[in-house]
């Protein structure tokens, strides 16, 4: 299996805001002379006869001045929506925000290709606090090697600095083509002998200094985790490397170390978008009872529509021999005395109530217990056995429905000692220690028990072909002399961690790891790996340890926060058809804790990292922001119109009387009714994009307490099986391809008379502001900028060059925003008016923007008028009802239905909870199912998925319907171009497949739906 990498936008966008930022470079490739050094003194006379000096490769320098450069960079902050710089901080600095799991490593490389493509740079350095992440970035060059070369038709040379291998320096600063070294700050900022070569004059490096020939060269730096590298000592070393600029990359930089902050994906940002996998926690906490030593450990609440609610409690129950503990699945009534075999501690231990909706089971004694609520006296090891239990079963949850999807599940242990996994008896043979003693039992029970309840026979021969012993494996330090696994230490004067090789495994055979050849799906590692190793199929985490502060609850759940990829090599992310992102990509963390506390010191480790983030909704937020239309046009927002809109938050009651935005707005902007002020109407996106950067709570459903899963899989209903649905999905159930033949000539001359006739282009200006330094009343007023006052603003046109410093792809530009042919889009530009075109020299990039929209329009109506679908020799099979149906929790999203095919329904919003009520106390509905993301109809603009199948009783006939959607609103001006472009396809397809008494509506609201069947 080889692990594929795609175009993703927001890792597009983080390379750009890079590039942008020296927009106007020119590009160079600069020598210099590269001194051959001088060989030891008993081949003096030899080399001075023979040795002459020879070319190197540098970065040329930045050609720009360094107003140039801050106005490109207030450019990109006021594009990305963030805080424009007031100066060059940290003079050419520039910070990258990713949140862990997004790919931050290949998009610092890809940025080195696109540096060196757009400006000719070729020199990086690459500086990382840990082994572990020195192995991890080796590993991602290797694994992106051909996707780049199929990119950029060149490969990087790439190597780990080594004190001892000076040749690869030589080669760096002589090669032409894209030079990385990858270093770790220990290698010149630390105190052993190793750090202090690469200052030396050394004799096999010709009596030359290492750090001297690197920084010849004017590398870029690139400095990953920077929170972790720079101390001021490895802050004094970087400057000897004498960079042309400097990049940070990190999920949770320092505040005092944010220069010139050019992008930002946040925790926020990244789940919002999908980009991470959700996270579940199933907290265990003790609940001591003075005065009992009664053992009950609620597992977690059982809730079937067919039968009454169960809760699986674990007792202990006497035997001839003395007791063991023992889990039982219980009923309201069932007598926990009797069931323990008479225990004299389980009197008064009665079932009265499992209460479903607040997941808790209450006894006749009085107490109430909450699902992973432990009650008794409990010893550490028994407690670690029921984490290693918990964690078991939420791996095999999750691998049963997602074996058959191709996707291997990995969970991950930290331990924070090696003697519990590993021990060595007098001989040195290997040991079993107490943790791989109880997870080999705990795996063989839950395993029997999987085994029994399954009928997936693939799935039950994989299980058999592994044995418990090769499922688990440990990754620790190796002591170099003993062999043996030894606790991971860093000491205080040496170069590097001991623990290199503990990461071999986990860091260069990522692939072997992936794939179901490979029987290890149980990983133990020390608590020392909290950074620079995540792999994409970590579903569970367990932490068998105390709390510390040595490794905070973000720093356990980047370990899992990574997509998904399947056997292909393919990222289960938002491009793939017919799924939901997070219906697969969810983290489950086992914690030795409550859900309450841990979900609030996680929501309060990610909100202090958010605290960047403007709170309010107030004048002072909207006051000066630039907002761009999809035809490049701008709108300044100035002291006026920022009142007005902050005026119609209010109104709205978008806002609180604290400018706190409101769950009315996050309503409205769900289903895209957000109301504006008229002259806001064409920035509408821009406007809630801005406002999105606003940071209130953490999503609802973000970090989830798996706990309250209480419905874990949707069963089918008898209603599924009834001849009444088997036929509707005998009508629906065909696939179709599509083909679209509109005529080429046609819509280049249909684009050719819109450009000609509605394209505009604003003339580029810039601002002038003029004022004067006022009255001081502090020195702090002068430090922060206070001091000056504005006395007058005035705009200027910016007079056309006949030789621009920037060069524009016009038809590459046009190419990739319309997905034309290049020959289709030369056909155009050179049908339009000569006056058309010259608008192109007056604004390049307004005239990029406005002409794709326009022909994009163009393009959307002859798919439309054009589209055909054929029905192929293929069918949905109906097993995607039961391939990956979404768990839900009774009372929240979770509600018991009576004639949809599953017993409950799990809805996703209002909308969609509210039209499901409707339908199923409706007398004329029969049946109806809400179609699973496997079934989609195809478009070129992107998979469909129709929301609902329902089958209407209409006197003796019966009528099928199958009903896109649920919208909101059902204002044209609400379903936007894209939407619409899929319904229409949608009714294409229908008709080519020809169902009888069958329609295809789009509704929103059950009330419409009857009238259609009028």
């Amino acid at each position: 299996m080889k692990l594929k990498f795609k175009h993703q936008q927001f890792q597009t966008d983080a390379v750009q805001c890079v590039v942008d930022c020296f927009d106007g470079q020119p590009s160079v490739v600069s020598r210099f002379t590269l001194d051959p050094g001088k060989p030891p003194a008993i081949e003096q006379m030899m080399w001075e006869t023979q040795a002459t000096p020879h070319t190197g490769i540098k970065n040329n320098q930045i050609e720009l001045m360094p107003p140039q450069v801050l106005a490109n960079i207030q450019k990109v902050q006021i594009h990305r929506g963030l805080k424009p710089s007031g100066k060059l901080e940290g003079q050419y600095n520039l910070t990258i925000e990713m949140e862990t799991g997004t790919g931050k490593t290949y998009t610092y490389i890809k940025s080195m290709f696109e540096l060196n493509k757009k400006y000719g740079w070729s020199k990086f350095i690459i500086v990382i606090p840990s082994i572990a992440i020195r192995e991890g970035v080796f590993k991602t060059f290797q694994l992106t090697e051909d996707h780049f070369m199929a990119e950029y038709g060149k490969k990087a040379r790439y190597f780990i600095y080594n004190s001892r291998q000076l040749h690869q320096i030589e080669s760096f600063a002589s090669d032409p083509g894209i030079n990385v070294m990858i270093i770790n700050s220990q290698a010149f900022a630390a105190r052993g002998k190793d750090a202090r070569r690469i200052h030396m004059e050394l004799d096999e490096f010709q009596s030359r200094r290492p750090i001297d020939v690197i920084a010849s060269t004017h590398p870029i730096l690139i400095i990953d985790e920077p929170q972790s590298v720079e101390g001021e000592k490895t802050k004094e070393g970087l400057k000897e490397f004498k960079p042309l600029f400097t990049v940070r990359y990190s999920a949770t930089h320092r505040k005092d170390q944010e220069f010139n902050k050019i992008y930002r994906l946040d925790a926020l940002d990244a789940y919002n978008r999908k980009l991470v996998k959700k996270i579940n926690v199933k907290g265990i906490s003790v609940k001591g009872m003075a005065g009992t030593e009664a053992y009950v450990y609620v597992e977690g609440l059982d809730l079937s529509h067919k039968q009454a609610p169960a809760v699986r409690i674990e007792l202990e129950q006497k035997t001839k021999t003395g007791s063991k503990r023992v889990t039982r699945r219980m009923k309201a009534g069932d007598d926990l005395y009797r069931l323990s075999n008479n225990l004299e501690v389980y009197k008064g231990y009665t079932l009265t109530e499992i209460n479903g909706v607040r997941n808790t089971i209450s006894f006749t004694n009085g107490i109430t217990l909450s699902a992973g609520e432990v009650l008794g006296d409990i010893d550490e090891l028994s407690f670690r056995r029921i984490q290693i239990r918990e964690t078991i079963k939420s791996h095999f949850e999750k691998e049963r429905v997602l074996f058959h999807q191709g996707i291997k599940v990995l969970s991950l242990f930290f331990i924070d000692e090696v003697a519990k996994y590993r021990q060595y008896d007098s001989d040195g043979k290997e040991v079993s220690g107490a943790y791989i003693r109880i997870f080999e039992e705990e795996y063989a029970n839950v395993m029997n028990d999987e085994v029994k309840h399954t009928d997936q026979q693939l799935y039950i021969q994989y299980l058999d072909s592994i044995w418990v012993q090769q499922t688990h494996k440990g990754y620790f330090s190796i002591d170099k002399k003993s062999s043996r696994f030894v606790d991971s230490k860093v000491a205080a004067r040496e170069t590097d961690s001991d623990d290199a090789d503990a990461y071999d495994l986990i860091m260069k055979d990522k692939e072997r790891l992936l794939s179901f050849k490979e029987p290890t799906r149980f990983i133990f590692s020390h608590s020392a790996l909290k950074e620079g190793w995540d792999n994409p199929n970590v579903f569970q985490i367990c932490t068998l340890k105390h709390s510390d502060s040595m490794m905070k609850k973000r720093q356990e759940v980047g370990r899992g926060l990574r997509l998904c990829v399947n056997q292909y090599g393919d990222r289960i992310d938002a491009s793939m058809p017919g799924i939901d992102v997070h219906d697969i990509n969810v983290l489950t963390i086992v914690a030795s804790e409550s859900y309450d506390s841990f979900a609030r010191q996680l929501q309060s480790e990610i909100a202090s990292i958010l605290s960047d983030r403007p709170q309010k909704a107030d004048v002072s937020f909207f006051l000066g922001h630039l907002l761009i239309n999809d035809l490049g046009e701008t709108l300044q927002i100035d002291e006026s119109l920022a009142k007005r809109l902050n005026k119609s938050f209010i109104r709205s009651n978008y806002i609180n009387d604290d400018d706190e935005l409101t769950h009315d707005y996050y309503e409205a902007a769900a289903n895209n009714r957000v109301v504006l002020p008229e002259e806001f109407h064409a920035y509408q996106q821009t406007v809630m994009d801005w406002v999105a950067t606003i940071y209130s709570d953490l999503p609802a459903d973000w970090i989830n307490n798996d706990r309250t899963n209480n419905i874990k899989q949707l069963q089918l209903s008898p209603n599924f099986y009834t001849p009444e649905f088997q036929e509707l999905w005998n009508r629906i159930r065909y696939k179709t391809t599509y083909t679209v033949n509109f005529d080429s000539a046609e819509l280049v001359q249909q684009c050719v008379y819109e450009l000609d006739t509605k394209l505009t282009v604003p003339e580029a200006y810039y601002r002038v502001e003029h004022g004067g330094l006022g009255a001081i009343r502090s020195k702090e007023q002068l430090q922060i900028g206070e001091g000056f006052e504005l006395h007058e603003t005035y705009t200027q046109t910016v007079e056309p060059r006949t030789a621009s410093q920037v060069k524009y792809d016009l038809i590459g530009k046009l190419v990739n925003e319309t997905r034309l042919t290049r020959k289709t889009i030369v056909n155009m530009i050179r049908g339009i008016q000569p006056e058309t075109f010259l608008l192109f020299r007056k604004n390049p990039e307004a005239f990029i923007i406005r002409a794709s929209r326009l022909i994009n329009e163009q393009k959307a109506t002859a798919i439309i008028k054009q589209i055909t679908y054929d029905v192929v020799n293929e069918t949905f099979d109906s097993a995607i009802f039961t391939m990956n149906p979404k768990s839900g929790q009774a009372g929240l999203n979770a509600m018991s239905v009576n004639r949809h095919i599953y017993d409950y329904i799990v809805t996703d919003s209002e909308i969609e909870k509210k039209f499901a009520q409707e339908l199923d106390v409706s007398k004329e509905v029969y049946v109806f199912a809400k179609l699973p993301k496997g079934f989609f109809i195809p478009t070129p603009v992107g998979d469909y998925n129709p929301d609902w199948a329902i089958v209407f009783n209409k006197g003796v006939s019966k009528v099928m319907y199958l009903v896109a959607e649920t919208k909101g609103s059902m204002s044209s001006m609400d379903i936007r171009g894209t939407e619409n472009a899929k319904i229409q396809c949608a009714r294409k397809h229908f008709e080519k497949i020809n169902t009888a008494h069958f329609k295809y509506e789009v509704v929103d609201h059950y009330e419409m739906l009857l009238e259609l069947i009028r």
